[in-house]
């Protein structure tokens, strides 16, 4: 039987926050100015016939969550609600918020709980030495993930630290 040998050696790295990141306004503009700004210096790429950019986003994920209370402000009952962008997990507050079947099927008012609620976003990223990587946000990490040269984690590390959120 044939062993498994090893070919390539990659690394993760995460960084905890010391406060989660505030709001889903900053956490876009985290994500935005990455995308935008480039400061990993990543390089675009020919995959399929197509020229990708060198950062974009892979997945992410958003999650609201919303509490019910009676009359005496006791908690009766929780709801939370996934969406595939920010985009449509600002439409699902809108929609949660104003949804008063909702209300007295629970047998409270909704009230949002939004230092609760979860965001993911990974980016796909192209270094110059020919590396894909990726960096996950959440509200309390950041990832460096499938990285070798360390030369990318202290790129993505010096970025990180100009960005208060990300302290």
């Amino acid at each position: 039987m044939a062993d498994f040998i090893e070919t390539n050696n990659t690394k993760t790295a995460t960084r905890v926050l010391e406060n989660p990141i505030a709001n889903i306004a900053t956490f876009d503009s985290i994500i935005s100015d990455v995308i935008a700004n480039n400061p990993f210096e990543c390089i675009d790429y020919v995959s399929g016939g197509q020229v990708i950019p060198g950062v974009t986003k892979s997945k992410q994920r958003y999650t609201a969550k919303f509490i019910y209370e009676d009359d005496d402000a006791e908690t009766v009952g929780s709801i939370s609600a996934k969406a595939p962008s920010i985009t449509e997990f600002n439409g699902v507050i809108t929609e949660i918020l104003a949804n008063t079947n909702l209300e007295t099927v629970m047998g409270g008012d909704c009230v949002r709980d939004a230092a609760h609620d979860a965001f993911s976003c990974t980016l796909k990223c192209m270094d110059a030495n020919g590396e894909i990587y990726y960096v996950a946000f959440t509200r309390t990490t950041v990832r460096l993930s499938s990285y070798a040269d360390d030369a990318i984690r202290t790129n993505v590390e010096a970025w990180a630290d100009t960005v208060a959120a990300l302290a």
